[in-house]
């Protein structure tokens, strides 16, 4: 695997609405040995005090913490804490940053690049907000027709004026005259370099990018059309004043609408998972969306402590650390692999193979930059995460926050 710089986790928290159980996993040498450790319930918190450390992990209203764990050590430099946890099956969530499902007709949307927050696309009001085929329907036209490709020789499904064609992980327009002012074009490489299918037709996409920053946001498909990914510009109604959140990281943006996306494509196609392709269609990471009701929360040790905590407390001192609060946050727990590294196993290339050969991840397509933005997304959770839940088996775990 790709060298990472891993953080020694001072404390860690996951709650599971649906199983009402939390799992809090203390580091030893936060915990003290033997651990001296107490968890108490506050007003929507958990409260972790230890010897060398304290916590204080803000939770949603609903969320009831019931006096009794068992602990266990989870060999060497954690100790794992089993919580009992009664959930509000009916706590409120706030929703989803999806764009694709908030599109409506006869209602007025801007367009902003999400890097610059430069207003690209004018006040468009649609009469047509139509989903595309999901995924690569094309390539398995034959599995569901009884006759030739009814399709072979039609037309790409393009958008008329004042249409929204939605697919999974980008937006169809047609072009307006206001484009030229804000919208440039140009050219862009072959395929990706290194990884082209000789199978696969070489071709140079018509990328779209932004006047102000010059930021890629999608492609020109014909003369005509407009494909902008979700992962690159955000969508606003034009109704009120929308103020442009400059402090929000790329990143966040980045794991809000990919978290997003997941969410909703489990739900409405039963499929957990997903292959990330660029778009020359070469798979990029697999995903395995493993569940979706989390509530986590993590400290690493370096700031859990601090550099005032050196000094040993004497047991039974009662004596406890400034405590350090957190705020626990919706997340997916998603298994994955990176399908560009030269160091996998070849258990993991086995994987890859038989995704592959039997087409059981969803495809999702997106830029190169967003899909190379993923990745270290994916990898700086991981290596956040406690040691004993970096990896399940031969694929590796992290959490996007929603």
């Amino acid at each position: 695997m790709s060298a990472k710089t891993k953080q020694t986790v001072g404390f860690f928290l996951e709650l599971r609405k649906r199983l009402q159980t939390g799992l809090l996993i203390v580091g030893k040498d936060v915990a003290g040995d033997p651990p001296e450790v107490r968890v108490t319930a506050g007003d929507s918190s958990l409260l972790i005090l230890s010897p060398r450390a304290s916590v204080r992990f803000e939770v949603p209203a609903g969320v009831s913490y019931e006096p009794e764990s068992s602990i266990q050590t989870a060999g060497g430099e954690e100790i794992h804490f089993r919580l009992r946890i009664n959930i509000d099956q009916h706590l409120d969530e706030e929703a989803s940053v999806d764009v694709i499902e908030r599109l409506r007709v006869k209602e007025s949307y801007c367009f902003y690049c999400q890097g610059c927050q430069t207003r690209i696309l004018e006040d468009r009001v649609f009469k047509r907000v139509l989903p595309l085929p999901n995924g690569n329907w094309n390539a398995i036209v034959d599995d569901w027709c009884c006759h030739p490709d009814p399709f072979a020789n039609n037309k790409k499904l393009l958008p008329r004026p004042e249409d929204c064609l939605l697919g999974d992980t980008f937006i169809l327009l047609a072009r307006d005259s206001g484009c030229e002012e804000t919208l440039t074009q140009e050219q862009g490489p072959v395929g990706t370099e290194g990884s082209q299918d000789p199978k696969k037709p070489c071709h140079r996409l018509m990328l779209i990018s932004c006047k102000s920053c010059s930021s890629v946001l999608g492609e020109a498909i014909a003369s005509e059309t407009l494909k902008l990914y979700i992962t690159e510009v955000v969508v606003e109604s034009s109704v009120g004043d929308y103020i442009p959140d400059m402090s929000l990281l790329r990143s966040r943006f980045l794991e809000q609408t990919i978290a997003a996306r997941l969410l909703a494509l489990s739900s409405t196609l039963s499929s957990f998972r997903f292959t990330i392709q660029t778009p020359d269609e070469n798979a990029f990471l697999l995903l395995w969306l493993l569940n979706s009701d989390s509530i986590t929360a993590s400290i690493p040790e370096r700031q859990a402590v601090g550099d005032d905590d050196d000094e040993p407390v004497t047991p039974g001192q009662q004596l406890w650390p400034d405590i350090r609060s957190c705020t626990a946050a919706r997340a997916q727990k998603v298994l994955y692999i990176v399908c560009s590294d030269e160091d996998l196993m070849q258990s993991q290339r086995e994987i890859l193979t038989s995704w592959e050969v039997s087409a059981i991840g969803h495809p999702l397509v997106l830029p190169v930059k967003a899909c190379e933005e993923l990745k270290q997304l994916m990898d700086d959770s991981n290596s956040s995460l406690p040691t004993s839940l970096r990896c399940m088996n031969e694929y590796q775990v992290a959490y996007l926050k929603l």
